[in-house]
């Protein structure tokens, strides 16, 4: 095992080049976490402990306020930056940002019904009347239509959602700006949105979020499924487009992806039109200056470089450590992007991107 680890560093250009240890801060969205997690913990061991890279899952509003001033060396979110961030990105700086996708995941709706052990179904408009407050109790005829058969307890119905800046809370609700126009005049989408007053908790985190659903009988919430899974938390099959109930489960994930990509890898897959996809799916993002140097956490053209050899093992080797925790590989099409995107950046006027990408 140890053999194999050092010829990868090599194949890295780490363990052959006597570079002295690199410390790489990242901070953002919980929603990829757990992989991220894993990413760095075997990263570390691929590097010879040469590559350690310390991330803060703070929420994606947190990370990206951190990228932009430059406290971390990247920033991680569920969403992309929009056209108007962009803009005053490169204003500010002098760079570009790059939006590099490296992940698929999606977002559930999870709660706590004790003495129900089915799956539940949900439509968008039905989970957009529950967020809202239209829907006050588990035993309302509209959510019993879904579920012929389950006997639903007249529960009050607790709704928890995100107290901080949030990826997986702009997924939820672009979602839910789709589906409901009384949400996208109400509410619309966004890291951080004004809930409308009814029974609800906020929560930090996905952890947070769970937790509370986790501990609070007839609540609801919204969570990446990695975290559902790991807490053993019930959650939802929504339908889509195509009128289908659908888990998120990995080929779901998959299928919702298959969209075109532009060429800043900037999209949005809620309520896909893929007969099989999940409909609140969702890639994450690495955010990064196309030119390194603009951002001063970057402090040589070392860390320059050794972060970029972990973006392209990020987006290739890595990938195989997704399926395990629940979230998807990235599509061929996605997986060239992200490259692509990886081969734009430099340091000082050098082309790092594209000497370590290869193309």
């Amino acid at each position: 095992m140890r053999k194999l680890l050092v010829t990868t560093a090599a194949l890295l250009g780490l363990a052959s080049s006597g570079l002295a240890q690199v410390n790489l801060t990242g901070a953002g969205a919980t929603f990829p976490f757990p992989v991220l997690s894993k990413y760095f913990d075997e990263y570390l061991k691929v590097t010879n402990n040469q590559v350690r890279v310390n991330y803060q899952s703070i929420g994606s509003g947190g990370g990206q306020r951190q990228f932009i001033e430059q406290t971390v060396h990247f920033g991680v979110s569920d969403n992309p930056f929009n056209d108007q961030q962009m803009a005053d990105i490169r204003r500010n700086t002098g760079s570009p940002a790059l939006n590099i996708p490296f992940v698929l995941g999606a977002v559930v709706p999870t709660y706590n019904l004790p003495g129900v052990t089915q799956r539940l179904n949900f439509t968008g408009e039905v989970l957009a009347d529950i967020f809202l407050g239209n829907i006050k109790t588990w035993n309302d005829p509209a959510i019993a239509r879904l579920n012929e058969g389950v006997r639903l307890p007249p529960l009050p119905i607790t709704v928890v959602h995100r107290s901080d800046g949030s990826g997986t809370t702009f997924v939820w609700t672009d979602y839910l700006s789709k589906v409901s126009p009384e949400w996208a005049q109400k509410v619309g989408r966004g890291n951080s949105v004004n809930w409308l007053p009814a029974n609800k908790v906020g929560a930090r985190g996905n952890e947070g979020v769970a937790g509370v659903v986790r501990n609070t009988p007839g609540a609801i919430g919204y969570n990446e499924v990695t975290y559902a899974i790991q807490n053993r938390i019930q959650f939802g099959a929504v339908q889509n487009r195509a009128g289908r109930f659908i888990v998120a489960e990995l080929p779901a994930i998959t299928a919702a992806a298959n969209v075109v990509l532009p060429g800043d890898a900037r999209v949005s897959l809620t309520d896909t039109q893929a007969p099989d996809g999940y409909p609140i799916s969702s890639f994450a993002y690495m955010l990064v200056y196309e030119q390194l140097d603009k951002n001063k956490a970057f402090k040589s053209e070392a860390e320059a470089r050794a972060f970029v050899q972990l973006l392209k093992w990020m987006v290739t080797d890595a990938q195989k450590f997704n399926e395990p925790l629940t979230y998807a590989r990235l599509t061929e099409v996605a997986q060239a992007r992200a490259l692509a995107l990886i081969s734009r950046i430099t340091y000082q006027g050098k082309p790092i991107g594209r000497e370590i990408v290869g193309r």
